[in-house]
């Protein structure tokens, strides 16, 4: 829908018009009226026009001060398109406001076909100019790509000459960043764990010091979804980080690199800024690093050999509910004394050495635990999932202690069945013995009542019932020869007399022995 304005200070010209042009372009148009040149002005200041018609004389502000204004306002290319209402005497004095770029001439009294020709002609060119305009705003936005995308090939680059490769001809200038510049990497890291998606981390910014790819010199996105800004200051990302602490955004975490000389500097000062950015890890409250701190203290960050011996012993004690001792191992393991002048590598080295020595192998050797503690053990095998290495820490502590209660029930689930495989196995051998449910348990060194509980867990049936069952099998077997009368089959596998046997195996066949044993016969007679 086109913006049309109508400034005349006759009431029936200016409604003559809104109605022709309603009639004949419908909703195409959307007309307003104005009495004289400054209340068009305030109505085009409210919602600009695109096409103007507009009388010469006027009271208060006429015609050709309006054009004279709004000419001045902004570019003919981007203001309204004008046509001037005029009358016979005054055409040769409407003809000077050709330095207006007025687009046409209506005649009074106007007729239809001239006016409608006229906006015709103002649709035509308003609709090249909505071409030409997407067409500048295409070649903007891909050059805007292009640039972003060859600046993100740098960050990747591994030393200057690769740098000089990817940029070719590529200046600071195209890059549209000044010379020194500086560049920080920033991410949000939330308390409880995880970072920011990039859409979150962009409105972040952008409420604190405006849109990021506006308000920066560059700003664009790296493979671990951080923003990665560049500017002329380093005091602008300290704004940053005082903005976000007043705002009590304490996950904001900004790393700074040092100031880059040459555009080639980048991908080294983006590694810098990554690295020092890791450094708001160690310390709480820290919301920003610079590397420049850091690389001058470097020679007091203090390096160790991984601690594989360490994690071995470490991982020996899980399942011996020895807790306080694989505390005192996972202190020496990070070097907690000397936490404050650590190099930050060693600790991500350790902890990787934990998550591949120690846990990797822990469900690979016991399968898998509980979901709460498959939970714990996803989240702590990626620090990144903390906002600082105290909340690392303690998550770790805590999954190393739900890995003990694991394996220590898995352990002891194992122990008793092998102690329950014993007792059958001692069942089977002992049958025709006096046996009962103290006399096995003691065998396997079981609590008579855990024994009871447990067995009937193992097997599904109860002590009693099992043995009695074990005896009717071997029973069976003996009745299918004649060998052995009833009564001795009885005593043969562990009965006290031939009625309790006789009772027994009705009750768990349904038949005496004596029909048992004529069935089988019967059924072997050829």
């Amino acid at each position: 829908m086109r913006e049309l304005l109508i400034v005349d200070d006759e009431k029936n010209i200016r409604q003559g018009l809104q109605a022709m042009i309603g009639r004949e372009f419908g909703e195409a148009c959307r007309v307003r009226l104005a009495a004289n040149g400054r209340e068009a002005l305030e109505m085009h200041a409210e919602r600009p026009a695109e096409i103007v018609i507009t009388d010469i004389r006027m009271p208060i502000m006429d015609g050709m001060e309006l054009l004279a204004k709004l000419r001045a306002e902004r570019r003919a290319s981007e203001g309204p398109i004008v046509l001037v209402l005029s009358g016979y005497d005054e055409f040769e004095y409407a003809k000077t406001a050709i330095r207006f770029q007025v687009r046409d001439y209506l005649l009074k009294p106007i007729r239809r076909e001239d006016l409608f020709e006229a906006l015709g002609r103002a649709f035509e060119e308003l609709e090249r100019r909505d071409s030409a305009s997407e067409q500048q705003e295409a070649a903007i936005d891909y050059k805007k790509r292009l640039r972003l995308a060859r600046l993100g090939q740098l960050l990747e680059a591994k030393n200057e000459r690769e740098a000089a490769q990817i940029l070719g001809d590529f200046s600071a200038e195209e890059a549209g960043i000044a010379l020194p510049f500086y560049l920080g990497v920033v991410t949000y890291r939330y308390e409880q764990g995880g970072s920011m998606s990039r859409e979150e981390l962009e409105a972040v910014v952008e409420r604190l010091d405006g849109p990021p790819f506006d308000a920066y010199q560059a700003a664009l996105w790296d493979r671990e979804g951080r923003l990665v800004l560049v500017d002329p200051s380093p005091d602008r990302f300290a704004r940053l980080a005082e903005l976000a602490e007043k705002r009590e955004l304490g996950g904001l975490l900004i790393g700074i690199g040092p100031p880059g000389r040459r555009l080639e500097n980048l991908p080294a000062c983006y590694r810098s800024a990554s690295r020092a950015l890791k450094y708001t890890f160690l310390h709480p409250g820290v919301r920003r690093v610079n590397a420049l701190a850091i690389e001058g203290e470097q020679g007091e960050r203090r390096m160790f050999p991984l601690p594989e011996e360490e994690v071995r012993l470490l991982g020996n004690l899980l399942g011996t509910d020895r807790k306080r001792e694989m505390g005192d191992l996972l202190y020496r393991i990070f070097r907690i004394d000397q936490l404050a002048r650590i190099d930050i590598d060693y600790i991500e080295q350790a902890a990787r050495l934990i998550n591949e020595r120690l846990l990797d192998e822990v469900f690979r050797q016991y399968g898998e635990a509980s979901m709460e503690v498959l939970k714990l053990y996803r989240k702590v095998g990626d620090w990144n999932n903390f906002r600082y290495f105290h909340d690392y820490f303690r998550g770790l502590e805590n999954l190393l202690s739900s890995l003990n209660d694991y394996i220590k029930q898995v352990r002891l689930a194992y122990t008793e069945n092998e102690n329950l495989k014993e007792a059958v196995a001692f069942i089977e051998t002992h049958y025709a013995r006096p046996l009962n449910m103290a006399t096995v348990s003691n065998h396997v060194s079981l609590n008579y009542s855990y024994f009871s509980e447990a067995f009937k867990a193992y097997t599904g049936e109860s002590f009693v019932v099992y043995l009695k069952k074990v005896r009717i099998e071997h029973a069976k077997e003996l009745l299918s020869g004649y060998e052995l009368k009833l009564s001795e089959v009885g005593e043969a596998v562990g009965f006290e007399n031939a009625k309790q046997f006789a009772r027994v195996f009705k009750e768990l066949e349904g038949i005496s022995p004596h029909e048992y044993r004529s069935k089988v016969h019967t059924q072997q007679t050829p």
